[in-house]
């Protein structure tokens, strides 16, 4: 799987998994909101601009690629992140089977994750009132959207509830549904780590139809 469209190839988690696939030698075709500005001198990228709510636009710009990884967000200062998250991804994983793609990969959330035996971290009451609505919505995606889907080959991989700007160290581990802790109780993982990580996957897929996490 060397040819990719990432979705949300700009934004924060995006633009991290695009420099380990361009690193990585994958040809990487960046769908994204807001193409004015983007200087990005790689060979092997190119950008397109498309709404994800457009099915039928993404589903052709999508056609040809050997997968697709989302890294959509509608961005959490937007007062509607919980809707259009959800009709985000509803057009996005109705473009992906238009286009007759098998495997997709989505930048999951945390929320959902098990912090204790029947707790996870959105029922725990530990997530500001202000977050939320984004984070909550990502974990309906998996219940609701990903979970009952038959028909394509989906990874949802959540983060650690902590996930930030640091290294490439290539030392973490990984698990299924419940969240990583280190020696200090803390849930934690660099964007560089987790983009790692994402494309490993792709290069040598290990889960299928299910989520899976990381963390130190």
């Amino acid at each position: 799987m060397k040819n990719i469209a990432l979705i949300g190839a700009t934004g924060f988690v995006g633009s991290a998994i695009l420099t380990e696939a361009l690193n990585r030698g994958f040809h990487v075709q960046g769908i994204v909101r807001n193409i004015e500005g983007i200087n990005i001198k790689e060979k092997n990228f190119g950008a397109l601009q498309a709404d994800v709510m457009d099915t039928d636009r993404l589903s052709e710009l999508l056609k040809g690629h050997d997968a697709v990884i989302s890294a959509y967000n509608p961005g959490w200062s937007n007062p509607n992140i919980y809707e259009d998250t959800l009709k985000g991804y509803r057009s996005i994983l109705d473009a992906v089977k238009k286009a007759g793609i098998q495997r997709f990969q989505m930048v999951g959330g945390a929320g959902s994750l098990f912090v204790a035996p029947n707790v996870t971290l959105i029922s725990s009451g530990k997530i500001p009132l202000k977050l939320r609505p984004g984070i909550e919505s990502l974990a309906k995606v998996l219940t609701d959207y990903l979970i009952p889907e038959k028909e394509l080959d989906w990874v949802f991989f959540s983060p650690a509830a902590n996930l930030s700007n640091g290294t490439r160290t290539g030392e973490y581990r990984l698990g299924k549904d419940d969240m990583i802790f280190d020696s200090r109780g803390e849930s934690e993982i660099s964007v560089e780590d987790y983009a790692k990580a994402m494309i490993d996957e792709l290069e040598n897929p290990q889960h299928h139809r299910e989520r899976f996490t990381i963390g130190y």
